[in-house]
Formats: structure tokens, C-alpha cells, sequence
């Protein structure tokens, strides 16, 4: 199986990729841009490709959205979750006082922005491709230090000039794994269901939308807009759910989506990366059933009453 990643190698991509069942015997593809593993994926250069998708810091990452809407689809069929470390690291002899410029991937910029300007103010802050492109073009000479992991100073031969400079402790990066449409991963109970919808802009759509997901107990976990790069003023509303398609709620609610919208690209059901709730299981006095949400014997009961009134049975 080859795998192709945002590269170069030692980025915090290839650390998430490393963490996921996929990875082991696979080979390892080191691509320059999520545009790119995209693109390989699509056209069978690699058999899977993981991107990053979202940061607590900074949010989503744009170029990934707008490529999972593009032709032809592609699905989401993992998921990991890694803390983000960065360090200020330099080649050999370098000195904080003699750094004019520092590179680093967009979002590890914008992670670390505070401590640059307060530690770094006169230096020019340039954007990299990724985080360990930008070690290594310090490496190159191409600026004086980059901003990237730890793993990165050890793979290009630089010496770490700062540690731990992020300006949030704790943040996290969410990164994805893509393949061509198949079946989804089978159902683990603590799953998410990825989407993307875009509809004719009236007053009350979204709300239209977002309302399908509501009735049926389904928790929207997250929700953002990206322009449609031909149509002036429409949007794709990119959805995050927890379920999976395989649930009866789930699977209701995508039908009514898929009626209500312009058009509806389902992006996966998958395991989700971070920790289940310590919570009872949906039944009797469980919080579920305290708010009245469905479970699927309800879902499987109520398909049997109706189908007993649509032959003229006694319900």
C-alpha cells in the first residue's frame, strides 16, 4: 500500500500518519501540499493520503475543505489526533540575535506568533509548504531558522534554539485519512460522519438543514462555510456529525439532507480520534434517553408500525 502525506518527511503529518494502523508496512510517500496528496489519491498515484483538516488554534484548513468538494469524490476513512510541539531551531553556531528571517508552515506561524514578535520582532517571518520544508530550508541557508517539530531539527541537522514556543499549551492538530469511495469502516459506537452541503440561498435554509440533524438527536460537532469558487455569494456548509451512516438516525437524516439540498457530498463515516464520553449506553435512565432522543430499537419499531399501516394491518 503506498501512502502519500503532506511532506517533506518529519513534518507533524508524517507523525499523525505514523499513529494510524494504515501506515504500518505501507510505504510512505512524502508530497509537497495537500493539493498535492489530494491529487494523488484521485488519480491512483497513491492508494491513501493523510492531510491535515483542523487545529484548535487556527480552525480548519482551508486548501483541504475546498479539495474534499472537488471531482472526483473522496472519502475520509480514519482519523488521528496529535499535540503539536513546536521549537525555533537553526543550523549549528546559530544565535537568536543573528536571525533576520524564519520560516514556518501557515498554521505553525500563527501558533507561535506571540513569542515571535515578542523574541524575534525585527525578523521576517516567510510561509513554508509545511513546517519541515521550513527546517529544511534553514538547512539550505535559505533562512536563518524555521519553526517546526522537534523530529525535524534531528532530520536536517539543526540545533534547537528554543523549545516548546507554541503560544496556546495543548493545542492540537486533527489530520485525516483519504482513499478513493468504498465502504466505510464498520461501526464502533463512537464514530463521525463527515459532509459537505450546499443549497439555494433563501431565508432559512441552513436552518432547514441544521434542523434535519436536530430532530433526530444528532450532534452537529462542527460547522463551516467555504465560498463556491463559480457561484458569487453561495457557500459549502461543511459538517461534522457524531454517528455513523450505518445508524438509523444517521441514515434518515442524510436522505432528508440530500432532498433539501442543491447537492450533498457525504465524506465519510469513520472512528473518531478523541476520547469517548464515561457515559451509560442509550437505554432507561441513560442521558440519552433522558432527552428523549431515539435509539435504534426505537428507529427499527417505528419502521415496523409504518410499514404496517402502508399494507392496512391492525397497528
Amino acid at each position: 500500500m503506498r501512502i502519500g502525506f503532506l511532506g517533506p518527511h518529519a513534518t507533524f503529518t508524517e507523525q499523525a500518519l505514523l499513529t494510524l494502523p494504515e501506515s504500518r508496512g505501507a510505504e510512505l510517500v512524502p508530497l509537497p501540499g495537500a493539493p498535492a496528496v489530494l491529487a494523488a489519491v484521485r488519480d491512483g498515484s497513491v492508494d491513501a493520503g493523510c492531510v491535515p483538516i483542523e487545529n484548535t488554534v487556527e480552525g480548519a484548513v482551508p486548501p483541504v475543505l475546498d479539495g474534499l468538494v472537488a471531482d472526483p469524490p473522496l472519502v475520509i476513512a480514519r482519523e488521528a489526533r496529535i499535540a503539536v510541539r513546536f521549537c525555533l531551531m537553526g543550523r549549528p553556531g546559530t544565535t537568536r540575535d543573528a536571525i533576520r528571517s524564519v520560516a514556518s508552515h501557515g498554521h505553525g506561524i500563527a501558533q507561535t506568533r506571540g513569542w515571535l514578535a515578542e523574541h524575534l520582532p525585527a525578523a521576517e517571518v516567510r510561509v513554508s509548504s509545511s513546517t519541515a520544508e521550513a527546517a529544511a530550508q534553514a538547512a539550505r541557508g535559505e533562512v536563518d531558522a524555521a519553526v517546526a517539530a522537534p523530529l525535524a531539527a534531528t532530520q536536517h541537522g539543526l540545533e534547537v534554539l528554543a523549545d516548546d514556543i507554541a503560544d496556546n499549551a495543548g493545542a492540537v492538530t486533527r489530520f485525516v485519512l483519504l482513499t478513493r469511495p468504498g465502504p466505510p469502516p464498520a461501526p464502533t459506537g463512537w464514530d463521525r460522519t463527515t459532509l459537505a452541503a450546499t443549497t439555494t440561498n433563501r431565508p432559512g435554509t441552513l436552518l432547514g438543514l441544521l434542523t434535519e440533524i436536530a430532530v433526530r438527536g444528532i450532534d452537529l460537532t462542527r460547522i463551516e462555510s467555504r465560498p463556491v469558487k463559480d457561484r458569487h455569494a453561495e457557500y459549502w456548509f461543511h459538517l461534522d456529525c457524531s454517528g455513523h451512516v450505518a445508524d438509523p438516525a444517521m441514515g434518515e437524516a442524510l436522505a432528508a439532507l440530500h432532498r433539501r439540498c442543491d447537492r450533498l457530498i457525504y465524506l465519510g463515516s469513520f472512528p473518531r480520534s478523541d476520547p469517548a464520553p464515561d457515559v451509560p449506553a442509550a437505554g432507561v435512565g441513560s442521558p440519552v434517553a433522558a432527552l428523549g432522543v431515539a435509539t435504534a430499537d426505537d428507529y427499527a419499531a417505528s419502521e415496523r408500525w409504518l410499514a404496517a399501516v402502508r399494507r392496512g394491518a391492525d397497528t
